[in-house]
C-alpha cells in the first residue's frame, strides 16, 4: 500500500537534514566569516516571491531545480539551505540534491512563513511586467541570468564611449538585453564612409548627430530603455561628470589621449570598463576592473609609436570586425552586471579574423604602475579630477 501523500513528506523530513529559521538567521548574519558560505536558496513559485523572499536568497522554483541549480550553485560541497512557504516542498527539493550528489543540504522547518512569524527582515522584489517577462523571457530560462539577473540589467547604468563601430553592436545588444540606463558619448555626426560598419546609423540619417541617430534605433528596439546622451568630446574638464554614477563603461574610442584619461580617471573612481580595439581584420579586448585586475597602464605604460599604432581611418577596418569585438564587449557587459561567468579581468583576448583564431594572454598588476599602484583610500578628493595633459603625454611617446 503506498503512503499518503502527508507519510511520504514525513518520510522525506526523516531522511534530510532540517534547521529552524532561528539557527539559519543567525548563520546568514555570519554568512562567510568562518565556515564558508551558505546558498540560500527560495525554491518556491514566481507569485509567491513576487510578494517578498529572504534576503540574500537565489530563487530557483522547485519545478525547474535540476535544470538550474547548477547555475546557481556549482560547488556540490557548499552548504545550501532551502526554504518554501512551509518546509514541505525544500524538503523535497533537498532530497533531490542528495540525490544530485550535493553533500551539505539542509530544509529551513516552517519555511518562509515561520521566517516571517518572527519577524526576521524579509524584502520585497522588485516586479517586472507581463511585458518585460515576455520580452525577456529567454533571459529568465538561463540559470546564471534567471528575474534576479535580469533585474540587475533593469537596474543597470552603462556608458558608451562611442557610437561608431563598436558603439553599435554594443549599443543595440545592451538595448535588446534591457540595459534600464545607457549613456552615450560623441560628438561626430553620421557620414556616409561610417555606415560599412557602424550599423546602429542608417542612410536616411546621414549629417544627423551620431548620439540622436543611436537613441532612434535603441528606442525601436526597446523603448522601456533610458538613453542619456552627451553630444560632446570626453576631455579632463568633463570626464569626472560624465562618467560619475555608471556601473560599467563600454570603451570604444579610438585614440590614446582619451584611453589614458578614462583608464585615470575609471581607476581613481573605481568604475570598470570593458575595452576593445580594432585594426584591419585584428581585434583586442580586456576587463579592467580597478584593483581586481590590470588597469590600461598595466598593459600599455606609454603608448607605441604612431607607425605601430595607425587609425582606421589610416589603415582601413574589415566591416564586420567591430560587430565580432563590440558583441564580446556587450557579454562582458552583462556578465559585470549579473555576476554570471568569469569577464576577463587580467586577461587580454586577440582575434584574428583572417585565420579565425583566439589567443588569450595573462595581463598582471604592475606594482610600479603609475596609477592603480596607489590604493583608493590614498586618493584624495581633489586629486580624483585633476588629470595631466594626455596629449603631451600620448606626443611625446611617439
Amino acid at each position: 500500500m503506498s503512503p499518503s501523500g502527508a507519510e511520504f513528506i514525513r518520510q522525506i523530513k526523516s531522511q534530510i537534514a532540517q534547521v529552524d529559521p532561528g539557527e539559519v538567521h543567525e548563520a546568514l548574519s555570519h554568512n562567510g566569516n568562518g565556515g564558508g558560505p551558505i546558498a540560500l536558496i527560495d525554491v518556491r513559485e514566481n507569485e509567491e516571491v513576487a510578494r517578498g523572499l529572504i534576503p540574500g536568497a537565489k530563487h530557483v522554483p522547485r519545478g525547474h531545480l535540476e535544470s538550474r541549480i547548477e547555475g546557481a550553485v556549482p560547488d556540490h560541497d557548499q552548504h545550501v539551505i532551502l526554504y518554501c512557504a512551509s518546509g514541505n516542498r525544500s524538503a523535497l527539493a533537498a532530497k533531490t540534491l542528495d540525490e544530485l550528489g550535493y553533500t551539505n543540504v539542509e530544509s529551513m522547518t516552517g519555511g518562509y512563513t515561520l521566517w516571517k512569524d518572527r519577524g526576521y527582515k524579509v524584502e520585497v522584489p522588485k516586479v517586472m511586467t507581463p511585458e518585460q517577462r515576455e520580452r525577456y523571457s529567454r533571459h529568465m530560462l538561463v540559470p546564471e541570468i534567471g528575474a534576479e539577473g535580469q533585474q540587475k540589467m533593469l537596474d543597470a547604468k552603462v556608458l558608451l564611449l562611442g557610437a561608431g563601430g563598436l558603439g553599435s553592436p554594443t549599443a543595440l545588444y545592451l538595448a535588446a538585453a534591457g540595459i534600464g540606463t545607457i549613456g552615450i558619448v560623441d560628438d561626430d555626426v553620421v557620414d556616409l564612409s561610417n555606415l560599412q560598419r557602424q550599423v546602429i546609423h542608417t542612410t536616411d540619417r546621414i549629417g544627423v548627430a551620431k548620439v540622436d541617430s543611436a537613441e532612434q534605433s535603441m528606442s525601436a528596439i526597446n523603448p522601456d530603455v533610458k538613453v542619456v546622451k552627451y553630444e560632446t568630446r570626453l576631455d579632463a574638464s568633463n570626464i569626472v561628470e560624465i562618467i560619475e554614477g555608471y556601473d560599467v563603461i563600454v570603451d570604444g574610442v579610438d585614440n590614446f589621449p582619451t584611453r589614458y584619461l578614462l583608464n585615470d580617471a575609471t581607476v581613481r573612481l573605481k568604475i570598470p570598463v570593458v575595452s576593445a580595439s580594432i585594426l584591419g581584420f585584428d581585434g583586442q579586448l580586456s576587463v579592467f576592473k580597478p584593483y581586481d585586475g590590470p588597469c590600461y597602464r598595466c598593459l600599455y605604460p606609454v603608448p607605441p609609436p604612431a607607425e605601430l599604432a595607425p587609425s582606421c581611418g589610416a589603415n582601413g577596418v574589415l566591416g564586420v570586425l567591430p560587430g565580432t569585438m563590440g558583441l564580446l564587449q556587450a557579454t562582458e557587459v552583462i556578465k559585470l552586471i549579473t555576476g554570471a561567468g568569469e569577464p576577463l579581468i587580467g586577461r587580454l583576448l586577440l582575434y584574428e579574423a583572417l585565420g579565425a583564431t583566439f589567443t588569450e594572454l595573462k595581463v598582471r598588476r604592475d606594482p610600479e604602475c603609475a596609477i592603480c599602484s596607489r590604493e583608493p583610500d590614498e586618493i584624495s578628493d581633489d586629486e580624483i579630477g585633476v588629470f595631466p595633459d594626455y596629449e603631451a603625454f600620448c606626443a611625446a611617446a611617439g
